[in-house]
């Protein structure tokens, strides 16, 4: 039991990093209410339309079985996505490759075929990722 316990206090430590890890980069982000259960109860509650977060901080992610999770309970036209963070580590999305490659489409469309930068660490919400096509930088 207090093994099971333990899991449940680092899932929810775990949800409460990833909603501030959000806000850090200007995403308004807070932890779920996960004892009403169901898909109208995420993980973490996040203003990124369209995007369904299952958050997974253990040292053995059951890959499959997350991304099941995740896509079960994303509501309907929703990209789930998992992130995980063992101990010491760093958060890491995963998100099946469709999903991905479509993102990755949209934000070509969207930069006019302009490579976005790269930002690790906190973004300076004063610095433009790329020059959007009509904006002045």
């Amino acid at each position: 039991m207090a093994k099971r316990k333990n899991s449940r206090q680092k899932g929810a430590a775990g949800e409460r990093e990833v909603a501030e890890w959000l806000r850090q980069r200007g995403v308004s982000a807070r932890r779920g209410v996960q004892f009403q259960g169901g898909p109208d109860s995420p993980d973490v509650v996040h203003e990124l339309e369209g995007v369904h977060l299952e958050v997974k901080r253990t040292e053995t992610l059951r890959l499959n079985e997350a991304m099941e999770q995740a896509a079960s309970e994303a509501p309907e036209g929703s990209i789930p996505v998992v992130l995980h963070r063992k101990n010491r580590g760093k958060w890491v999305a995963i998100l099946d490759a469709e999903d991905w490659l479509g993102l990755e489409l949209v934000a070509r469309m969207i930069t006019g075929g302009k490579r976005p930068r790269v930002v690790t660490g906190r973004p300076n919400p004063s610095d433009p990722l790329v020059d959007l096509p009509g904006s002045a930088v």
